[in-house]
């Protein structure tokens, strides 16, 4: 008797503009599982500091992160990708309490790129004056945290694929 294959439980991270919920639905539809935008998990308030150019503090991060981990917590049976900018080692623990077997999958991309998206998006409340600070937070996956990093200057196609066989192979 044969042991079914875990199902997939992936956070999809990194700075705003990255393409976190592009890549993320994409890996979602590939892999057959539920797909979560992290955006939609933060109270109001948080929304509104962003909005008017204010970074979050940690403690302004807590409560949602919280939230996406228990989102993670409940999907683990089932399976999900979450777009979440999980961008210090802290927050990304904070995830892995909740979650232990969370893949992360970090899309990297320069600063020009970023901000370039960002100037196009006119429906997303995140402001290019904060692309600095995210910068600034952002902490690359370290040895003992599961994933991998991709560059995310490439093919939607080329990055979903590229994240799909390393979930598969794992």
């Amino acid at each position: 008797m044969t042991t079914p294959a875990a199902a997939p439980v992936i956070v999809v991270m990194g700075a705003s503009g990255c393409g976190k919920s592009t890549i993320g639905q994409a890996l979602a539809d590939r892999l057959g599982v539920a797909f979560a935008d992290a955006d939609d998990f933060h109270p109001p308030a948080n929304i509104q500091k962003m909005s008017q150019g204010t970074p979050l503090t940690d403690e302004d991060r807590t409560p949602w992160l919280t939230a996406v981990g228990e989102e993670l917590d409940r999907n683990t049976l089932t399976g999900i990708v979450i777009a979440c900018s999980a961008l210090k080692t802290a927050y990304r623990d904070l995830l892995r309490a909740h979650a232990p077997r969370v893949f992360f999958v970090h899309l990297d991309v320069t600063r020009q790129v970023l901000a370039n998206r960002m100037i196009v998006r006119s429906e997303h409340f995140m402001p290019l004056t904060l692309l600095e600070s995210q910068l600034a937070t952002l902490e690359p996956l370290t040895p003992d945290e599961t994933g991998l990093t991709l560059n995310a200057d490439q093919p939607v196609e080329h990055i979903t694929t590229l994240a799909e066989q390393a979930i598969r192979t794992r």
